[in-house]
């Protein structure tokens, strides 16, 4: 996995918005609703982004998907260019860039559409082509006298695969990733289902002979896309285009998320 780390101590607090699955070039990609992601993470000081995978639909022939092909509103490259152009506003608020399904379609022609974006926005560095471990120092932790230090937070973000049709296995998909690496936050996408779930787990400190009693925070991202095309005529349930906020406490250790 790709280790990727961020301080930013000059924030009390920090929203991190998690943005997947939104199948740009999908006749059915709500593209009004995807800008005002955008613009909240523009105009918003304290806000943040993850880009999680699925940003471009690359409906190829041979594709799941393939008739898409013939009914996209942009074909591959265009695609690319248009996600350039609207994350360029907020390149420096975007913490991680990961791949997902539909953009690695290409990489059996060794293309990747992901990280051609990240070079021409210039944020390789938080290029990950599969998997990826945040580090992020928040603000200063007030609760500890001798020990004025930011907040740590680990965030584990992937695209994920898999899912079914039911809400309680895309659940158990999204908590599955707890089973890869200790961290306190998770983010899935790729099944379209806005979740947020929470668990407690007891952190061993091997340096210390501790342990402490920590919570886990799980967020599953929804898409941008409007009920039609593949999804219908699967009959797959249309989803909620709602998608959860992670919230960050920079003053002492406290992760939530709001949908």
């Amino acid at each position: 996995m790709t280790i990727i780390k961020h301080t930013l101590p000059e924030y009390k607090e920090i929203s991190i918005l998690p943005l997947a699955d939104l199948h740009m070039g999908d006749i059915n990609c709500d593209f009004k609703r995807v800008m005002e992601w955008i613009d909240y993470v523009k105009n918003t000081p304290d806000a943040f982004c993850i880009l999680n995978g699925d940003l471009m639909d690359v409906a190829i022939m041979g594709s799941i998907a393939s008739k898409s092909v013939y009914v996209a509103s942009l074909n591959p490259m265009e695609q690319l260019q248009q996600c350039i152009a609207i994350f360029e506003p907020i390149k420096d608020k975007i913490l991680a860039v990961l791949p997902g399904n539909h953009e690695l379609r290409l990489m059996n022609d060794g293309l990747d559409l992901t990280e051609i974006m990240c070079s021409q926005l210039g944020i390789v560095d938080r290029f990950a082509p599969a998997s990826a471990l945040l580090f992020i120092r928040v603000g200063e932790d007030t609760h500890h006298a001798h020990r004025r230090r930011p907040v740590l937070y680990t965030v584990f973000c992937s695209h994920g695969r898999g899912g079914g049709r039911k809400e309680g296995g895309k659940l158990q998909r999204l908590v599955d990733l707890s089973a890869i690496v200790d961290a306190d936050i998770y983010i899935h996408s790729h099944t379209h289902l806005p979740l947020i779930a929470k668990t407690s787990y007891y952190r061993v400190s091997g340096a210390n002979s501790t342990v402490a009693k920590v919570d886990k925070l799980f967020v599953n991202t929804s898409s941008a896309l409007e009920y039609g095309g593949y999804g219908e005529l699967q009959n797959y349930k249309p989803n909620s285009l709602d998608t959860p906020v992670i919230h960050l406490d920079g003053t002492r250790r406290r992760a939530t998320a709001t949908l």
